[in-house]
């Protein structure tokens, strides 16, 4: 059943046809997506596409998880690999003192 250009769907296939930044012309040419890789914490493993438009990748990344207990935060800094590469490396935890706790 064919529909009508820009007709709001719940219809999950697109039919965009998206091309890869490095394919592009025009104002962002030369640009291009990066590739990030995850080491360590709970994001470990993880690679993640950043689409050139986003512009670079930032510096520091915080993933903070909300549970039933505090919340946790992770702090990940970038070590570049390249101009489309990174790795995001897990920062090491600093302890932090109580004052309000009298000693």
């Amino acid at each position: 059943m064919p529909r009508r250009p820009g007709a709001p769907t719940l219809d999950r296939v697109s039919e965009e046809v998206r091309e890869l930044s490095e394919d592009r012309t025009g104002a962002d040419a030369g640009t291009q997506d990066a590739v990030l890789l995850f080491v360590g914490g709970p994001l470990d493993g993880r690679v993640e596409i950043r689409e050139a438009r986003h512009g670079e990748p930032l510096p520091t990344v915080t993933h903070v998880h909300l549970h039933g207990g505090p919340k946790v935060v992770h702090r990940y800094d970038l070590t570049p690999l390249g101009p489309q590469a990174g790795v995001y490396h897990l920062r090491p935890r600093q302890t932090v003192r109580d004052q309000s706790v009298a000693e």
